[in-house]
């Protein structure tokens, strides 16, 4: 077989990993526009993240490359100054602000194809030339676990025909709104009449807001329209059943904060309602006794409100106070976790077993707490009105959904409660809106198809699902997003939202992963302007909708990632399902069964089931597949074959990327080992790869909670994956410990120090917080390329062993002999006093004294103990020209001492100072945070990552103080 001429890609030997990941967690901050908004979907990767995967995936690294039969790159130093071109590129295209523009796009877009063009030419005589390089058509794009949609849709805006596939349906149909029907439709203008609001009012009609109708910005505008449209017909339909609430006398008279508001008819955003059980006391076993979680409906200072329960005999009421609510308000009538509460009128506790009880007979029932009104200047809170809840009574839903929820207690909590099926985590007026607001979507295909053919559309009469173009498809496309707003306001509209008494706005169904048991409960009005109303879900649809690329065609397919072919030739990203991960297929049917109403005419084959496909999802679900270890087993044996179809199929000429994505209990692991990611690695080469990049994305912000004081383990590991070469040789554990030593300083190096930029001065690529996942990469690839690793009695080195031999490479030492002192004293002691007898050995074996080390000004010693100093204690006025014994430990502490006392410029001008230990220093930096991070010593791992962090800033005053020092080799 002839081989393939293809240089190493930039993604497996250096990236700006902090402009990637700082881009990534930014990103979780973006509402409007972003494809999120568009239908949720556990677990997107950061579109950020996948651009810049993509980008690099594709784009040859300018460094030195000899391969089979061909050559490639340039020296080591020119590299650097092209590796940061592409860098700068990369740099601007994570940016938010740059997703659409196509300035940065198009450079993006012509270093793939310089690239491609360059594999091209080195490949022109491959018997395959004309089926695997064509210099004028890149090679098409696939990820057989689509998902989301993330990977899929920045492929396409990169530049590349875009595959997509899932075995999910409600997967699909995200990806085909995303990536297969805007291109369909892109540059058509509106066809649905103008909103009568937009032609009365200032507000701005979309047009204005484009300025023209490139892109899916008219099939967007048209979503608007007929959204608009849907609105009105239900709010004629059954806006009854919404009633506004009229200010009284009364009310103002027991409520004085009311009087602005008399004689007013006000909006209701939400109607907050408490299940309730019958009391188990005897003597009130009659009376439906409320369930409550809190009583407070604004935590917010100067608008504090709260309900006030009033227990009148074996009867009681809820009314709605201002001000200060008391202490018992906060809890309700919970007493402890779980469904465990306090009898109103008995004060006796309400078991979790009689709240089971009393679910599975049927008798689990609702009354109304509070009212929530829009008012002039915010929120009202109203007490609730008896006439509000006869109304809620009075509708009567048609059809419901039947479908069973799945018996998970992991996920699925409110089975235990008679809640079994998806039709009962509604209530019967949500249920209305929703059928209602499902049937107008088919009007409304109806009405656009005609309004399309009225403005001159063409008709094919074939339907979307069979690749029309014609009215009827375009109508049918319109529909789908409509779809998607009921979708939305599904996760809005049921019994499981819950009231957000800070933020005063509605909480959603999926505030996780899961289904949790609500108590009391929000119920949105889909007919006011505020939370959870419908025209909110059309916005953030229509908005998504139009930022799309809607350029390059795109393809979704419904397939089994263990069986497709699709991936044949093509360049592959992928985020695969972790092995215990959560069951998507049970969580989206909550959204299925409503897609299935609107969209089965649209899509027949997609919808054909009842329900999702699970039996082939792979995931480790112990309760499908009969315990823990079944599961487990089903699940690596399918991943198995999934991984093999990639490395099968793949283009040759480019390295497969993986997302892996970190459980948070796996960082409690020992350094960057855990049985997931052993397991998971091993499966990947197992598989046939070769695995070249391990490459962590961070993409939590900096500001939540867990990461607040701590350096998190990254949220994702990308594995850089090359098909391994069939006839690979297997070598000895000594061998592999000596390609580690030879090829690990390089790459440590690469990944340190990677670029130059345009004024001479070193960017670093990898900050320390990542650079013990980063040097996996190099470390594994070494290790994967083999067949096998043989270890001395014959045995084949395990994956977790192999991990243990790269972690070691980065505390291995190779500085002077204070310092190799303090490293290995810092690492048994930390800051804590030790015996001056150990610390005489350690120093005898490193070749210094403990004299000598005192004498360094790096410890104390005295009484027969020693003990490190810390940066704070190091005396200020030090100067390291009166110095005659300058550790690279001491001169790493003063710098961190100045940082803190003086910023960058100040550390800077003392590292101008410290001639020729700018490389250890910042090797020790590295050395010090990877060991810090594994002992958990955050406040330490902080200091040493600042350090480095802010070195590019150091050596720019360094620079600035007339000299740059040896800044590029690393001394290993």
């Amino acid at each position: 077989m002839t081989p393939i001429k293809s240089p190493k890609k930039l993604i497996e030997v250096a990236l700006p990993l902090d402009d990637i990941n700082a881009a990534a967690a930014r990103e979780k901050s973006i509402r409007h526009g972003h494809p999120s908004t568009l239908h949720l979907w556990w677990a997107r990767r950061p579109l950020a993240a996948a651009r810049a995967v993509i980008f690099a995936q594709m784009v040859n690294d300018p460094g030195y490359q000899q391969g089979d039969g061909f050559k490639y790159g340039v020296n080591k130093q020119e590299a650097a100054k092209k590796r940061e071109k592409l860098f700068n590129i990369l740099r601007e295209l994570v940016k938010w602000e740059n997703t659409n523009n196509e300035a940065v796009l198009n450079q993006a877009r012509a270093a793939i194809m310089e690239s491609w063009r360059e594999i091209c030419a080195l490949n022109k005589d491959h018997p395959d030339a004309a089926e695997l390089f064509n210099p004028d058509k890149l090679p098409g794009f696939h990820d057989p676990f689509a998902g989301g949609g993330a990977l899929p849709l920045e492929a396409q805006r990169l530049g590349l025909e875009s595959y997509a596939s899932d075995l999910n349906p409600v997967a699909v149909t995200i990806n085909k709104a995303m990536i297969e029907i805007p291109p369909k439709f892109a540059g058509r203008e509106p066809v649905g009449p103008e909103v009568a609001s937009d032609k009365t009012s200032k507000k701005k009609a979309t047009k204005d807001a484009f300025d023209d109708w490139s892109g899916a910005k008219g099939l967007a505008e048209d979503v608007r329209r007929y959204g608009n449209w849907m609105r009105d017909e239900a709010e004629q339909r059954i806006g009854h059943l919404y009633p506004k609430v009229l200010v009284t006398e009364a009310m103002v008279a027991e409520r004085p904060d009311l009087a602005p508001y008399l004689g007013d008819e006000l909006t209701v955003i939400a109607w907050l309602w408490a299940r309730t059980v019958r009391s188990p006391s005897p003597a009130f076993s009659h009376v439906d006794v409320p369930l409550a979680s809190t009583f407070i409906l604004s935590s917010k200072a100067g608008k504090e409100a709260y309900v006030e329960p009033v227990v009148q005999g074996d009867g009681y009421y809820f009314t709605v106070k201002v001000g200060t609510p008391p202490l018992s308000a906060k809890n309700g009538t919970k007493l402890a976790r779980g469904a465990n509460f306090e009898c109103l009128l008995s004060k006796a506790p309400i078991e979790g077993k009689h709240v089971k009880a009393e679910g599975v007979a049927g008798r689990l029932g609702q009354r109304l707490m509070a009212i929530v009104a829009e008012g002039k200047k915010g929120r009202v809170y109203l007490s609730p009105l008896s006439e509000q809840q006869v109304v809620a009574n009075s509708a009567v839903p048609q059809w419901k959904p039947e479908n069973a929820l799945p018996d998970d207690p992991r996920n699925f909590w409110t089975l235990s409660y008679g809640l079994a099926k998806y039709g009962d985590l509604f209530t019967p007026r949500q249920l209305v809106a929703l059928s209602t607001f499902s049937d107008l979507v088919g009007e409304a295909i109806a009405r656009c198809r005609e309004d399309a053919l009225t403005a001159g559309m063409e008709d094919d009469g074939i339907g979307l699902d069979a690749g029309g173009t014609g009215a009827t498809a375009y109508a049918q496309a319109v529909g789908v997003y409509l779809t998607f707003a009921v979708d939305k306001c599904s996760d809005y509209w049921s019994s499981i939202c819950s009231w957000h008494n800070s933020g005063e706005k509605m909480r959603n169904t999926f505030g996780r992963q899961a289904i949790p048991m609500t108590w009391d409960f929000a119920e949105a009005n889909p007919m006011c302007d505020s939370s959870g109303n419908w025209m909110a879900m059309v916005d953030w649809s229509w908005k998504a909708l139009a930022q799309f690329p809607a350029s390059i065609g795109g393809l979704v397919t419904q397939a089994d990632a263990q069986t497709q072919t699709i991936s044949r030739n093509k360049v592959i990203s992928s985020d695969p399902p972790y092995y215990d991960n959560i069951g998507y297929a049970d969580l989206s049917d909550f959204f299925y069964v409503w897609l299935r109403k609107s969209l089965r005419p649209i899509f027949p084959g997609l919808y054909a089931t009842m329900a999702v496909p699970k039996a082939e999802e792979l995931v480790a679900t112990p309760y499908r597949h009969g315990g823990k270890e079944g599961a487990e087993a089903f699940f690596l044996d399918g991943m198995g074959k999934a991984i093999h179809q990639l490395a099968d199929q793949a283009h040759p000429a480019f390295p497969v990327t993986i997302y892996y994505a970190f459980k948070q209990s796996e960082t409690k692991m020992d350094g960057t080992s855990s049985a997931g990611w052993e397991t998971f690695l091993q499966a990947v080469i197992d598989a046939g790869f070769a695995i070249s990049g391990t490459w962590p994305m961070r993409t939590e912000m900096g500001n939540r909670m867990i990461g607040s004081g701590t350096n998190a383990l990254a949220s994702s590991v990308v594995l850089v994956c090359n098909k391994r070469a069939a006839n690979a040789d297997s070598i000895s554990r000594r061998q592999f410990i000596r390609e580690l030593n030879r090829v690990l300083p390089e790459a440590l190096d690469e990944m340190t120090q990677g670029s130059i930029d345009a004024q001479g001065i070193s960017q670093s690529a990898v900050a320390p917080v990542d650079l013990s996942q980063a040097i996996i990469g190099p470390g594994m690839g070494i290790f994967s390329k083999y067949a096998a690793v043989l270890e001395a009695d014959g045995s084949t080195m395990s994956v977790k062993t192999a991990l243990q031999l790269i972690n070691r490479f980065l505390a291995e030492d190779d500085f002077d002999h204070d310092t190799q002192f303090c490293l290995h004293w810092f690492e048994q002691q930390g800051w804590r006093v030790g015996k001056f007898g150990e610390a005489d050995v350690l120093a005898r074996a490193k070749g210094t004294s403990v004299a000598g080390l005192q004498e360094a000004g790096v410890i104390s010693a005295g009484q027969g103990e020693v003990q490190l100093l810390k940066w704070m204690e190091l005396p200020s006025d030090w100067a390291p020209e009166r110095d005659n014994r300058t550790p690279v430990w001491e001169g790493l502490h003063h710098l961190i001492r100045i940082l803190n006392s003086e910023g960058a410029s100040g550390a800077g001008a003392m590292l101008a100072r410290l001639s020729g230990k700018s490389d250890a220093i910042r090797s020790l930096a590295y050395r010090l945070y990877t060991l810090c991070e594994r002992k958990g010593w955050a406040q330490d791992a902080r200091a040493y990552n600042e350090l480095v962090t802010a070195w590019d800033a150091m050596q720019s005053a360094m620079a600035d103080s007339g000299q740059v020092g040896e800044s590029y080799s690393l001394d290993l």
